[in-house]
């Protein structure tokens, strides 16, 4: 390592000490209560330097803070943890110290505070202590305020760029060791905020250059920027198509079926602008040429039957292809269960080969389309018709030919990110080696992938290098502006996001499909190679040549290796969003048992003031019976008094008629007297009233004073029995009138008997009502 060469290397903190809010992205802390602040240190790449100790652990509220207002905790323990390869260091707090009394008050709920933790570390061969700085978000909670604990426990993770410069080199005579100083270190937040913050240089396109074929990259994509990888599967892919298309593809397929051996001579311009997503499972078959695949299809049957000398690598590998789709995001579900068992036949059925890692991208792209046994056959033809099977032959040795056809085909299109690439010692086989194994299944979106998969088995497996050639031109500006490390995350993260545009994917698709790659040139490439490693070969030392070897097959392995920490991250990825899924699943399942319990209670309480109602009701029904008992008994007895009343009016009633049929009878005699005596005629007049005044006066001369006065005594006495009749008759009515008071008595009492038992029993059943209204309250 010369004088000018940086070393970088990667550490990262982690917080378990509290919960982790979802949606502020804050630890939340209790007030006034004891805290342990809890740090691992990981390197995670280039030369392991040692730590030695840790030289003190700081804390200070708020961001941005200088060193001098960063205090010293009590440090407890320090030490490497028990699977050493990570140092960890842990120090107490005392959050009633008057330092840290702004991170001891409850916090607004609308708002959040930032603190500041840093250790210094001691590193082997580094001159000075290494200070690291985390800044995190947190909210500071009342004591009694309830904090929900997730499922695990929530970390904070940052990741920093350590770059040293030796100053030193070891010298044996002398005992010295080599030492290194600080140049530069910066975390990975600071770093991805410096790029947005920077104002991006604009690149003119070179005159003669295909500049105006190039699709601009999307604008501001929120989610490029960030560090997740996207993950496989992604995208979703409508089947709505023009009816004009489906004709002409319609008629296509109706002349392929008379002959399926020739293909249609438009087949090839169709397939460039895409298969329908509903035609493309009869589509592939027919291309693939598995119209007669009933072989493979009995052999399909049986293979599924043997035992896979891969087994434990198919089962591995099943969990992490496609977790963004639903069809095999679900362990155990029908998505997997048929994806196992294809790479399992396809394992057994291929021995020279076996399972490789990435087959299970392309079987799951064939089994979203077809079922299992097409699928298999259609696989069985990619790797073998195809030769997609010959990279995975011979240590890699055709998929090594592909990267040197690559850079050939660079170093002609684009020579100017060729040179780049040399500069900063990126090879081909650090970014494309997924692009030509899985056949770029899988990172980018699946209406690319399925773009690709019509090219490759219309045209063949040269299609690859159209794609990649075209991804390099489309991201050539961005790629020049970065250096090794740059250049590897940009082509595992910001390049396949940059797809999630349909509109984007095809216009790269119609940027690989005008590229000319003619075979021959492929094949004059394939010959300088082949060339290069003959003279390699006889050229070189064996041993050279081992260690060669021996170095690209570390190569490979780290590649591989890196290959899988990005599958485990998108498994711990999908987990965490499986595990939010299933807390949210939870909660829900937690309110509904609760709504359960509390619909259960309401229903013993429904049922007990239903069993009270009940024998309410059976106390009112007796109640009512006793009541309508005594109303009966009443009106009976009022009947009878009714009756009596009724025959004492009607005896009244005959005794009054008697009367005065007598009473008449008298008078009519009485008046047949007056009326036949011719004295007495003169003093009546035809109403039968006494003439006085002028009976007085004819009197006077004619009748004498006896006469006179005998008939004035029978006219009192006629007078005096007409009163004691019309006295009877009062009397008559006076009595009627007085039992017809004592009936109305009798029907008050009984209507208020009714009215008293109704109106009780109306007030009790408001009274229950008003109850249960109460308690429902």
């Amino acid at each position: 390592m010369t004088l000018d060469n940086l070393d970088p290397s990667k550490a990262f903190f982690s917080f378990c000490a509290v919960p982790k809010d979802k949606d502020r992205q804050c630890f939340k802390l209790r007030q006034g209560i004891d805290k342990k602040i809890v740090i691992y240190v990981q390197q995670t790449t280039n030369k392991e330097l040692a730590i030695e100790r840790c030289f003190g652990l700081l804390l200070s509220p708020g961001k941005d803070v200088r060193s001098g207002d960063m205090h010293l905790l009590d440090l407890e323990s320090m030490g490497k943890s028990s699977d050493g390869r990570s140092y960890v260091i842990t120090g107490s707090w005392n959050p009633k110290s008057p330092h840290f009394q702004i991170v001891n008050e409850e916090t607004p709920k609308d708002k959040v505070l930032f603190m500041t933790t840093a250790v210094d570390l001691v590193i082997t061969e580094v001159q000075e202590p290494v200070r690291f700085l985390l800044e995190t978000k947190v909210r500071v909670c009342s004591p009694n305020e309830r904090l929900f604990w997730p499922f695990s426990k929530r970390s904070s993770t940052e990741n920093f760029f350590l770059k040293l410069k030796q100053i030193k080199q070891k010298d044996r005579k002398n005992n010295t060791d080599t030492l290194y100083e600080v140049v530069c270190l910066e975390s990975e937040s600071e770093r991805e905020r410096r790029k947005t913050t920077a104002s991006p240089s604009i690149r003119l396109p070179q005159s003669g250059s295909q500049g105006s074929m190039i699709p601009s990259p999307p604008e501001d994509d929120e989610e490029e920027d960030n560090d997740e990888p996207l993950l496989s599967g992604s995208g979703d892919v409508s089947k709505e198509c023009a009816e004009k298309i489906l004709e002409t593809w319609g008629d296509l397929l109706s002349k392929w079926h008379l002959n399926l051996s020739v293909r249609p001579k438009p087949l090839s311009a169709l397939v460039r602008s895409g298969v329908p997503e509903a035609l493309r499972g009869e589509v592939w078959q027919l291309l693939a040429g598995c119209h007669n695949n009933d072989h493979l299809v009995e052999k399909y049957r049986i293979l599924i039957t043997k035992e896979s000398p891969q087994d434990s690598a198919i089962t591995r590998d099943i969990n992490r292809t496609f977790p963004a789709h639903d069809y095999f995001k679900d362990t155990g579900g029908d998505g997997q269960d048929s994806l196992y068992k294809i790479c399992k036949a396809y394992s057994v059925y291929d021995e020279e080969i076996g399972y490789c890692q990435g087959q299970s991208f392309l079987a799951a792209v064939l089994l979203l389309h077809m079922p299992e046994e097409q699928a298999f056959s259609v696989l069985v033809k990619i790797m073998f018709d195809y030769g997609l099977r010959e990279l995975f032959k011979q240590n890699f040795e055709d998929l090594h030919c592909k990267f040197y056809q690559l850079e050939r085909l660079m170093q002609e299109c684009i020579p100017d990110l060729y040179n780049h690439f040399l500069d900063i010692s990126l090879e081909a086989h650090m970014y494309a080696s997924q692009w030509f194994l899985t056949l770029f299944t899988a990172k980018f979106p699946l209406y690319m992938v399925f773009h690709i998969i019509d090219l490759l088995l219309c045209e063949g497996i040269s299609v690859i290098f159209n794609v990649a050639l075209g991804l390099l031109k489309t991201t050539k500006d961005d790629l020049l502006l970065t250096d090794f490390e740059g250049a590897l995350k940009f082509f595992r993260v910001q390049l396949p996001k940059r797809y999630r545009s349909e509109e984007n994917a095809k216009k790269l698709m119609e940027l690989a499909c005008n590229m000319k790659i003619g075979q021959k040139k492929l094949k004059k490439y394939e010959k300088e190679y082949h060339t290069m490693r003959e003279q390699q070969a006889q050229q070189e030392d064996p041993i050279e040549r081992f260690e060669r070897e021996n170095r690209r097959l570390q190569e490979a392995n780290m590649r591989l290796e890196q290959e899988n920490d990005d599958l485990a991250h998108e498994l711990v990825t999908s987990k965490i969003a499986l595990r939010k899924d299933l807390d949210n699943a939870e909660e829900k399942a937690d309110a509904l048992n609760k709504e359960l319990l509390m619909t259960k209670q309401k229903l013993i309480d429904a049922e007990e003031e239903k069993r009270r109602l009940e024998e309410e009701s059976a106390q009112l029904k007796e109640m009512c019976r006793r009541e309508l008992d005594k109303a009966e008994s009443e009106i009976k007895k009022n009947s009878s008094i009714i009756g009596d009343y009724k025959q004492i009016c009607s005896q009244l009633s005959e005794r009054l008629e008697k009367q005065q049929t007598a009473n008449k009878a008298e008078i009519e005699k009485i008046r047949q007297k007056v009326d036949d005596c011719e004295h007495c005629r003169e003093f009546f007049n035809k109403e039968g009233r006494v003439k006085v005044a002028s009976s007085a006066k004819e009197a006077s001369d004619e009748d004498t004073d006896e006469e006179k006065e005998s008939l004035k005594n029978q006219l009192r006495e006629m007078e005096l029995e007409l009163a004691q009749t019309k006295l009877q008759l009062v009397e008559a009515e006076c009595k009627i009138q007085d039992l017809e008071h004592h009936l109305g008595l009798a029907l008050n009492e009984v209507q208020a008997a009714k009215k008293t038992w109704f109106n009780r029993t109306i007030s009790s059943i408001k009274t229950v009502t008003g109850v249960q209204g109460k308690e429902t309250c």
